[in-house]
């Protein structure tokens, strides 16, 4: 099929697209990577009068450190985040979510941006987001504002922004000491996930210390928090041992729907492999570097 017809714009500065944004409201899309908009386009589940092409804003598209937070451009190309010397440094959890993003195609078009703002359930960069404690700096007309990953993931492909509001910048604070899992299930290789984890573990200076963001996907109508399996971990300590107490608290009062991929029995059981999957891997990287660390090495590895 072919998309609708529609008027274009290619807006040089944020200053223009915000007056675009104004003057069309809900009748203008934005245009970054085009990963999630033009199959929309194409398939006309979307009829937009206008589309804004944000592609010549080059202000949007920088990776960078301002006193211990990650601050990312909205325009940002997915798979600099796999190769930016600071994200492997201070936030090296980034490169194995980002691998998991389609394909090398999809991740070089697509923008760090626009796939939060699409915010589809199964993808990783919201889950990871919500994981890492981000913040997300949004622009309007009535200035910017920050709002929290938890906060701006609203419902399925639903965020707190305004039609002329635009996310400029994800704002991420580096823990010092932290060790991480990502696991997804996907029937292929770059396919959306059935169900998916992202646990993120702060060490905190001490062992007793831990805090632990603990993070499903693909399951719901948008990334979901687990709390009880948060508290769990800051209570018991990260270990293997914990692995299959906590996996069953993460998905005790999940209610996932069961659609023509999956079964709402069969993505809970995936949810479950999932986050003991990706506590497994957090642990053995938390052993690790409490070993190094008594063995008076410092090599610990931040996330």
């Amino acid at each position: 099929m072919k998309p609708a017809p529609f008027a274009y714009m290619a807006p040089s500065s944020l200053a223009e697209t915000l007056e675009a944004l104004a003057a069309y409201g809900d009748e203008a899309k934005l245009l970054a990577g085009g990963q999630s908009l033009m199959p929309l386009l194409n398939m006309r589940l979307t009829t937009p009068e206008v589309i804004v092409d944000v592609n010549r804003m080059t202000e949007l598209d920088y990776i960078r450190q301002e006193d211990g937070v990650v601050c990312i451009g909205a325009l940002t190309r997915q798979y600099k985040l796999e190769q930016d010397a600071l994200i492997e440094v201070l936030l090296p959890f980034l490169q194995p979510v980002v691998k998991l993003i389609g394909h090398p195609p999809i991740r070089h078009a697509g923008t760090v941006g626009g796939s939060l703002a699409h915010a589809d359930p199964a993808a990783e960069l919201p889950a990871a987001m919500c994981a890492l404690k981000a913040m997300f700096k949004i622009a309007g007309p009535s200035g910017e504002r920050l709002v929290s990953a938890d906060a701006f993931f609203t419902g399925y492909l639903t965020v707190d922004m305004a039609p002329d509001e635009m996310l400029v910048e994800v704002r991420i604070p580096a823990p010092q000491r932290a060790v991480w899992g990502i696991r997804e299930y996907a029937r292929r290789a770059g396919d959306f996930a059935l169900a998916g984890a992202a646990v993120v573990v702060d060490l905190g200076p001490a062992p007793a210390s831990l805090s632990a963001q603990v993070v499903l996907f693909g399951v719901g109508d948008r990334p979901l928090r687990v709390p009880a399996a948060e508290s769990l971990l800051g209570d018991h300590g990260l270990s293997p041992a914990i692995a299959d107490d906590l996996a069953e608290v993460a998905v005790r009062d999940l209610a996932c729907e069961g659609d023509i991929h999956a079964s709402s029995a069969y993505r809970r059981q995936l949810a479950r492999a999932m986050v003991r999957r990706a506590v497994l891997d957090a642990a053995v990287m938390f052993e690790r570097n409490f070993d190094l660390e008594s063995e008076g090495k410092t090599d610990a590895t931040p996330a």
